[in-house]
C-alpha cells in the first residue's frame, strides 16, 4: 500500500490502489481510506471555489440564480486576477447583480487570493461604500470564507467596516465618489455605479455635472494605483458624458490605455432578456413603456445619445399633443430593408408620414409634416413582403417608397405582382447619409414636422437625435427617403427650394 502519512489528501497513485484494492480490505481500512477521499473532494471543491470566481459565488451565496452574463462577468474577473488585463469596464442594466458582484463578491474573493495585496471599493455615496465594506468585512470573517481561504482573516484590531486589513498585510478601503483617498494604495481599484439618479437629473439642466466624477476620479483614486494595479469600472450607462464615457475618449485620445469594454443589455439583439430565470421578456417590456426612450436606451441598453454632434437636435420636433392626427393631404410610406434575420443583422423599417396644413401667424396656410407611424423588426423576406401588404393596407398611402438594395429590390417586385404601385428610391451617387439627412434638416429647425406623444415615436426621435454615432440608423434612412420625397414633389417648401414637381394631392385622410 503507498505510504499515506504523509498528507490526508489522496494522491492519484493512491486513489488507483484504492480503485484495484477495494474488495480486499477490511472495514476499518475501508473507513480509513473514504475519510481521506471525503479530504479529497473538499480540497478540490476548494480549490475549485479559489480559481473560479462563479463557484465562489455559489459557494458564499447560496440560492444564487446566475444567468448568462454572469458567467461573463467572472471570466472577465478572472482574467484581470490572472494579470492578464489590467483595464476592464462592464457596463449593464439596474437590477442584474451588478453591486453584489462587483462591490461584495469580487473583493472577497479577490483578497482570498492575494491577502496581501491592497483594494479600494467606490460606490456614488459614502453610505453605499461602507455598506458594502461592512458586508465584505463579514463575509472574510465567516466560516464557509475560511473553509475556502484557509488562514486568511481579519487582523485582530479590524473593526471599521469601511476601513479594515487582513491578517496578510493586505488592505481594503471603501469610499463614496468625492472623497479624499490620500494615503491609500490600490493594487485594484473597483469602481461601482458612480452616478446617481440625482446626479442624472441635474444632467438635464447642466451636462457638466458628470465632469466632477471624472475629474474625481484621474486627480484621486486613480493616482492611487499600484505600480501593475488594475481598475475595474461596473455601471449601468447615464449619459455619453458619463465616467465610462469620459474614461474611453480619454483613452482614445491622450492616455492610450486599453480597456476591455463589455456591454450588457437588458434586451439582447435576439430579441431575448438578459437574464431570463429573474427578467421576462414581458416584464422588460412593460418598463420599458413606463420609461422616456433616452432613459430607457441608457439604463437599461447600455446606448446612451447625445445631441452635441446630432444633425437634427430633439428639440427641433414638434409634438403632437392631440389624441387624433390632423387631415393629411398626402400620405408616403417608405420602407429601408435589411439582408437577413440575425442578432447583428440591421432592422427592417417603415415610416408612415402625412402632409398637412396650418395658419401661420399672418394667416397663410403652410404646410407641415406629422409622423402617423414608426415601426422596425428583423425579419426574414416571407414575414416582411406579409408585413409591407398589410402595412399597405392598413394606411392606404399615396406613395409607397422602397429602397432598391438589400431584400428592397424584391420586395418591389412582390409588392407590384400584388398590384400595389412601388416606387424605388436609389440614393444620388456620393451622397451618403449624413448628406441626405442635412439636405432635410432645416425642415426640422423651421419647426415644421411633427410626432405624437407615443413611446413608439419617441424611438425615432432619439434614433435621428443619436445619428450619426447612434448604434442603428434604420428608422432615419427610412424617414429620410419620405422627406426627400415630400419636398422634391412640392409638398413642402422652404424659402431656398426650387419645386421640382408639382405637388400630387388626393383626398384628404383621417387616421384613428
Amino acid at each position: 500500500m503507498p505510504n499515506s502519512q504523509q498528507s490526508k489528501e489522496l494522491s492519484i497513485e493512491e486513489l488507483q490502489f484504492l480503485d484495484q484494492n477495494l474488495d480486499k480490505m477490511t472495514d476499518a481500512e475501508l473507513r480509513k481510506w473514504f475519510e481521506r477521499l471525503d479530504t479529497t473532494v473538499e480540497a478540490e471543491k476548494r480549490e475549485d471555489c479559489q480559481e473560479s470566481f462563479m463557484d465562489f459565488a455559489h459557494k458564499v451565496w447560496p440560492g444564487f440564480i446566475d444567468g448568462p452574463h454572469h458567467a461573463k462577468m467572472a471570466a472577465a474577473f478572472e482574467r484581470v486576477a490572472r494579470g492578464e488585463n489590467k483595464r476592464l469596464i462592464i457596463n449593464m442594466p439596474p437590477r442584474h447583480t451588478k453591486s453584489e458582484f462587483a462591490s461584495y463578491l469580487l473583493p472577497a474573493w479577490f483578497l482570498g487570493k492575494f491577502p496581501e495585496k491592497k483594494v479600494i471599493q467606490t460606490s456614488h455615496t459614502a453610505e453605499l461604500a461602507v455598506g458594502f465594506g461592512r458586508k465584505v468585512r463579514n463575509l472574510v470573517d465567516s466560516d464557509v470564507y475560511k473553509s475556502i481561504f484557509p488562514g486568511v482573516g481579519l487582523q485582530a484590531d479590524s473593526k471599521a467596516a469601511g476601513r479594515w486589513a487582513t491578517n496578510k498585510g493586505g488592505d481594503y478601503f471603501a469610499i463614496g465618489i468625492g472623497g479624499a483617498v490620500t494615503g491609500k494604495g490600490a493594487d485594484i481599484l473597483i469602481i461601482d455605479d458612480p452616478h446617481s439618479e440625482q446626479e442624472a437629473a441635474l444632467s438635464e439642466t447642466n451636462p457638466e455635472v458628470y465632469d466632477k466624477t471624472y475629474e474625481w476620479y484621474t486627480s484621486g483614486p486613480r493616482q492611487r494605483l499600484q505600480p501593475g494595479g488594475s481598475i475595474i469600472i461596473v455601471m449601468t450607462r447615464w449619459s455619453k458624458k458619463d465616467l465610462t464615457g469620459q474614461v474611453l475618449k480619454a483613452a482614445a485620445q491622450r492616455s492610450g490605455e486599453e480597456w476591455e469594454v463589455i456591454e450588457f443589455p437588458a434586451i439582447l439583439p435576439s430579441g431575448l432578456p438578459l437574464w431570463p430565470d429573474f427578467w421576462s421578456l414581458k416584464e422588460l417590456e412593460a418598463l420599458r413603456q413606463e420609461l422616456p426612450n433616452s432613459k430607457w436606451m441608457a439604463q437599461y441598453m447600455q446606448q446612451p445619445t447625445s445631441d452635441v454632434s446630432a444633425i437634427i437636435k430633439r428639440d427641433w420636433w414638434q409634438i403632437w399633443e392631440h389624441e387624433d392626427p390632423p387631415m393629411c393631404e398626402f400620405t408616403i410610406q417608405s420602407w429601408d430593408t435589411a439582408f437577413l434575420k440575425t442578432e447583428r443583422s440591421d432592422y427592417c423599417a417603415c415610416t408612415t408620414w402625412g402632409v398637412f396644413y396650418q395658419e401661420n401667424n399672418v394667416g397663410v396656410m403652410v404646410p407641415h409634416i406629422i409622423l402617423l407611424n414608426s415601426f422596425k423588426q428583423r425579419m426574414e423576406f416571407p414575414e416582411l413582403k406579409q408585413t409591407a401588404y398589410e402595412h399597405y393596407k392598413e394606411w392606404d398611402p399615396d406613395c409607397l417608397i422602397v429602397e432598391a438594395k438589400a431584400s428592397g429590390a424584391p420586395l418591389v417586385f412582390e409588392l407590384r405582382a400584388m398590384g400595389i404601385p412601388v416606387q424605388e428610391y436609389t440614393p444620388s451617387k456620393g451622397s451618403d447619409k449624413i448628406a441626405r439627412l442635412n439636405s432635410v434638416a432645416d425642415i426640422f429647425a423651421s419647426g415644421r414636422v411633427w410626432v405624437p406623444a407615443t413611446h413608439w415615436a419617441e424611438e425615432l426621435v432619439e434614433e435621428v437625435g443619436s445619428f450619426p454615432s447612434g448604434e442603428h440608423d434604420d428608422l432615419v434612412d427610412s424617414m429620410t427617403q419620405a422627406l426627400l420625397r415630400f419636398r422634391r414633389g412640392g409638398f413642402i417648401q422652404l424659402d431656398s427650394d426650387e419645386q421640382d414637381e408639382a405637388p400630387e394631392y388626393r383626398r384628404k385622410k383621417a387616421y384613428y
